[in-house]
C-alpha cells in the first residue's frame, strides 16, 4: 500500500468512527484507539502536504481565524414559524389548510430544538457553505466554524441530490454545557447563562480552534432545493439520516390533530429526559406537494406550525414604570423589575404594552407581578399578585408628556398606543428612523451600526438619514472608537447603498405601516417615488392589499415638507427612488385587474416562477378559488374538489401553455 492509499484509508476509517460516535451515538472503538489513528494520519499528512484534503478528519480541530464574517444571501429564504398554544389554535390552522388543499392531510411532528438556526449547502456531496439564519434573507458565513462540529458531515454517502440546502439547529447538549461551566468557575470566570445563547455565540467566535473545543452538535430537520427525490417531509428525514446527517429518531407521522396533541403532551412531560433543550413541537404538513400548494405568508410557511410549551413564569417586584419612545413616536410602558432568573436569563425589564393593559390589570409600582416569556423574546407582565400589594399603593396614572422631549402625547381614536407627535425634534425618533434606514432589510449599510448612528446624532453630524450621504472621513475619524479604516468603511458603505433597489429604499424611509411586503407592492405598482407621492387616497386603496390606514399614512408622510425635502436630497445623492430599467423591462400590465389561482404540477416553469410571472405582469395571485378569481392555472395532479369548485363558480381553467401565451 503506497502513502496516498494509506492516508485515504485512515481518512475513511476515522470518518466512519466519527459518524458512529457523533451521529449514531454508538462508538465502536475507544477514544484512545481513535486518537492513535488520528495521530498516524496527522503525521503522514505533515510529511506529505501534496495529499492535502479540506475534508480530512484532522482539520476538525480548527485553527483558521475569521476577523469579519461575510454576509451571504440565502438562495432560499429561511422563514420564521407561526406559533400556537392550544388545541383550538391547531384546529383553526387545520381548517385553513383544508380550505386550500385537496385530499387527506398527514402531519410530521418533530421536536423544536432550542439552539441557533443554520443552513448548510452541499454540492456534489460536499459541504460548501454554512450560513446563520440572520434576518431570514441573508446571514453570516460561518463555514470554518461549522466544519469543526463532528456531527456535521463534510462528505455525504448514498443517493444525495447534486445540490441542496439542509436546515437545522446548532445546539449545546446539557451535559457538555455543565462541563464548560464547571471549567469556567474553576478558572475564576463567570458561568454561561444558558445553552442556547452559548451555542449561538460559539458560531461567531473568530478562532475556529476555540469552537472545536466546545461540544456542539447539529440536529437537522429540513431539506430545501429542487429535484430532491423525495415526496414527503417524513421521507426526507429518513433520507437525510442515510446521507450521514444527525436527524433525531423521535419524529412521528400522524393523521390527525388529536394525534398531534398526543405527541405534544408526551414531549411536554418527557422533554426533561432529553440530552438537550426543546421549547415545543413543530408540526408540518407531510406531503411536499401539499406544502407547495399552501405556500407562504409574508412571514411564515402556511404548512408548518410551532406548538410552544407553556411558558415559564416567575414572580418579582415591579420597582418602577418607565416609558420608551420608538422610531415612529409610539410610547411603550416598561416594567423595571427586581432582577429574576427566567428561562435561563436574568430579567430586569418587561413590556407593559400600553395604557389599556396597565388599566386592565391595575398594574402599579411596588406590586408583586408574574412575568412570562412566551412566544415573544421580550418578557411581559401577565398578572398582579394582589395579595402582596402594599397598603400605600397608588394607582398608575399614564404619562401625558413625552419622556424625551416633554411634548404632550396624543392617542388617535381606535389605536392602542400613545404617540409623541414631535417626530422631527424628539431624539429617539430621529435616531430610530436612521437606525431603521441602515438596517439589513433596508439599506444594509456596511460599517455603520446603531451605536454609531446615536453617536453621529449626538455630535450633530447628522439629523436625518439624508445627512449620511454628506459625511466625510475627516468628520468621522475624531469620533470615539473610529480609526481611519473604520471611517473609510463607513463612507464606502454609505456610497454602496446607492445601489439598493427602490422597494428596499421605500421600506427604509420608515413610513408608518409600510413594511417590507407593502413596500414591494407600492414600488411595483407606482414604479417611482414621484408617482407614489402624488397618489390620492382612493388611488392607493385600489392597490392590492393597501387599506385606508396605510393610504392615510403614505399621504401624511408626503404632505410633510421636511419629508419631501429629505426624499429630494436622497434623489440628488443618487439613491434609487424608482424601479430599475431592467426590472421595468421584466414587468407589464397585461394581467392588470386579473386574479389567478395556481394549482397542480407544471412542466415548463415551476409554481414559484409562475406566481412571479403573474405578479410581474400586473396580476394578483390568490390563495383559494372564489367568485373574484379570474382564472385557475391548472397543472397535473390538480385536486378534484378545486376543479369542481371552479366549475361551480364558473371560473375558467387554463393550462400552463394558455397562461404563457397570455404574457
Amino acid at each position: 500500500m503506497n502513502t496516498e492509499q494509506q492516508i485515504n484509508q485512515l481518512r475513511e476509517q476515522l470518518t466512519q468512527h466519527n459518524y458512529n460516535y457523533y451521529v449514531l451515538d454508538n462508538p465502536t472503538i475507544s477514544d484512545y484507539e481513535f486518537d492513535t489513528l488520528l495521530k498516524q494520519l496527522q503525521d503522514l499528512e505533515a510529511k506529505h502536504p501534496e495529499f492535502y484534503d479540506v475534508n480530512s478528519p484532522t482539520l476538525r480541530v480548527g485553527g483558521a481565524v475569521t476577523k469579519n464574517f461575510e454576509t451571504i444571501q440565502h438562495e432560499h429564504r429561511m422563514y420564521s414559524l407561526d406559533n400556537s398554544y392550544s388545541k383550538e389554535d391547531l384546529e383553526d390552522w387545520e381548517k385553513r389548510i383544508k380550505k386550500l388543499v385537496d385530499g387527506d392531510v398527514q402531519y410530521t411532528c418533530e421536536l423544536k430544538y432550542d439552539g441557533a438556526s443554520i443552513s448548510l449547502t452541499y454540492e456534489n456531496g460536499q459541504l460548501t457553505k454554512a450560513v446563520t439564519r440572520g434576518d431570514g434573507f441573508q446571514g453570516d458565513n460561518v463555514t470554518t466554524n461549522i466544519r469543526t462540529i463532528r456531527s456535521v458531515p463534510l462528505k455525504l454517502k448514498g443517493d444525495y441530490p447534486p445540490k441542496f440546502d439542509i436546515r437545522g439547529e446548532i445546539i449545546l447538549p446539557l451535559d457538555g454545557f455543565e462541563k464548560m461551566n464547571i471549567e469556567r468557575v474553576e478558572n475564576g470566570e463567570d458561568p454561561y447563562m444558558n445553552p442556547r445563547n452559548t451555542a449561538s455565540g460559539s458560531l461567531k467566535l473568530q478562532d475556529s480552534s476555540e469552537v472545536a473545543k466546545r461540544p456542539l452538535e447539529c440536529l437537522l430537520y429540513n431539506l430545501t432545493g429542487t429535484k430532491l427525490g423525495v415526496e414527503t417531509q417524513f421521507e426526507s428525514l429518513g433520507k437525510a439520516r442515510k446521507w450521514g446527517f444527525k436527524v433525531p429518531e423521535v419524529a412521528k407521522l400522524v393523521n390527525s390533530i388529536d394525534e398531534v396533541l398526543e405527541f405534544v403532551e408526551y414531549w411536554d412531560i418527557h422533554r426533561h429526559d432529553l440530552p438537550y433543550e426543546i421549547d415545543g413541537v413543530v408540526i408540518k404538513v407531510n406531503n411536499l406537494y401539499q406544502q407547495e400548494e399552501l405556500g407562504y405568508t409574508a412571514k411564515a410557511p402556511r404548512w408548518a406550525m410551532a406548538y410552544k410549551f407553556k411558558a415559564e413564569r416567575v414572580s418579582t417586584v415591579l420597582n418602577e414604570i418607565s416609558y420608551q419612545v420608538g422610531r415612529t413616536g409610539a410610547i411603550t410602558p416598561v416594567a423595571n423589575l427586581q432582577p429574576v432568573l427566567l428561562g435561563g436569563t436574568t430579567v430586569k425589564r418587561a413590556s407593559l404594552h400600553n395604557a389599556d393593559q396597565i388599566a386592565k390589570l391595575d398594574i402599579r409600582e411596588g406590586d408583586t407581578v408574574f412575568v412570562e416569556k412566551g412566544g415573544e423574546i421580550i418578557p411581559k407582565v401577565i398578572e398582579v399578585d394582589l395579595s402582596q400589594r402594599p397598603t400605600n399603593s397608588q394607582e398608575t396614572i399614564y404619562r401625558s408628556t413625552c419622556p424625551e422631549c416633554d411634548t404632550a402625547l396624543i392617542r388617535k381614536e381606535g389605536e392602542a398606543q400613545h404617540y409623541c407627535p414631535n417626530d422631527m425634534g424628539c431624539p429617539p425618533q430621529i435616531i430610530g428612523r436612521i437606525q431603521h434606514f441602515i438596517s439589513r432589510k433596508a439599506m444594509d449599510i456596511e460599517g455603520l451600526g446603531g451605536e454609531t448612528v446615536a453617536l453621529l446624532v449626538k455630535e450633530n453630524l447628522i439629523t436625518n438619514y439624508a445627512d449620511l450621504y454628506t459625511l466625510t472621513k475627516e468628520q468621522i475619524m475624531p469620533l470615539e472608537r473610529m480609526a481611519e479604516k473604520s471611517a473609510e468603511n463607513l463612507v464606502a458603505g454609505v456610497e454602496a447603498s446607492k445601489q439598493i433597489p427602490f422597494e428596499r429604499v421605500l421600506f427604509a424611509l420608515g413610513i408608518r405601516y409600510v413594511g417590507e411586503t407593502v413596500a414591494k407592492k407600492l414600488a411595483k405598482h407606482y414604479k417611482s417615488i414621484e408617482n407614489l407621492a402624488s397618489a390620492s387616497s382612493e388611488d392607493l386603496t385600489n392597490v392590492d392589499e393597501i387599506g385606508g390606514r396605510i393610504a392615510e399614512s403614505v399621504i401624511d408622510f408626503f404632505s410633510n415638507e421636511k419629508n419631501v425635502e429629505t426624499v429630494e436630497r436622497l434623489k440628488s445623492y443618487g439613491v434609487q427612488l424608482q424601479i430599475s430599467q431592467e426590472a421595468l423591462e421584466n414587468q407589464s400590465d397585461v394581467l392588470a385587474g386579473k386574479t389567478f389561482v395556481v394549482s397542480g404540477v407544471f412542466e415548463k416553469v415551476s409554481r414559484t416562477e409562475l406566481k412571479k410571472l403573474i405578479e410581474d405582469n400586473g396580476g394578483k395571485v390568490g390563495s383559494s378559488i372564489s367568485s373574484k378569481t379570474t382564472y385557475v392555472v391548472a397543472g397535473d395532479k390538480m385536486g378534484p374538489s378545486k376543479k369542481t369548485k371552479a366549475e361551480n363558480l364558473g371560473v375558467p381553467l387554463i393550462s400552463e401553455g394558455d397562461f404563457l401565451a397570455m404574457i
